[in-house]
């Protein structure tokens, strides 16, 4: 955030154990303490509405195979029953997940991982729906997608965190190739002044 948003703006990042789907009805059907995303989405915008001196309310979360134009419509329609609204609110989606922000930036991967495999790097196709997470993994994870795989799911979330950890101190935040990370540096951007 300090390199989208420099020093000296002020946010709060509210992490989710998983994305989870919106709920028929808008009416949440999970405990909100498992802190699964689009379950609690309305619950959260509605409690964002009653408290107005929160700000800009920016939802980010992975696309995954789901239709773009589709799913924001889900969204935005989930913001339009609120009563009241939140003050502002933004929609960033990561397509096709989180990691193709990172495949955005090929030098960051290259300082986090030496070793990274070029010739698998080199055929991301920014934004494309093509299994991102593993893509990534098969250029730096030793034995690649199959081995992370292999383990369990807390592993490749274990390894999804730790690549957040290592790649993003170096990404160059100016220069990304991931139009959806664009897209949120833009909205941030303007959000904050």
């Amino acid at each position: 955030m300090p390199k989208l948003l420099g020093d000296s703006a002020t946010y709060k990042i509210h992490s989710y154990k998983g994305i989870g789907h919106l709920p028929k009805g808008l009416k949440p059907k999970s405990d909100a303490r498992k802190r699964i995303l689009l379950d609690q989405l309305p619950r959260l915008l509605q409690g964002y509405g009653h408290t107005p001196h929160y700000g800009t309310i920016v939802i980010i979360c992975d696309l995954d195979d789901k239709d773009k134009q589709v799913f924001l419509s889900e969204l935005n329609s989930v913001l339009a029953a609120c009563h009241p609204k939140p003050a502002a609110t933004l929609f960033c989606i990561a397509v096709e997940e989180f990691e193709a922000w990172y495949l955005g930036d090929l030098n960051a991967i290259r300082k986090a991982y030496p070793k990274a495999k070029d010739s698998i790097l080199s055929k991301y196709i920014n934004d494309s729906i093509c299994a991102t997470w593993e893509l990534l993994a098969d250029a730096v994870y030793p034995g690649g997608s199959k081995a992370l795989s292999e383990k369990s799911w807390q592993a490749a979330g274990e390894q999804k965190s730790k690549w957040a950890e290592t790649i993003s101190p170096h990404m160059d935040v100016e220069n990304n190739a991931s139009p959806s990370f664009n897209f949120l540096r833009q909205q941030l951007r303007s959000a904050a002044g």
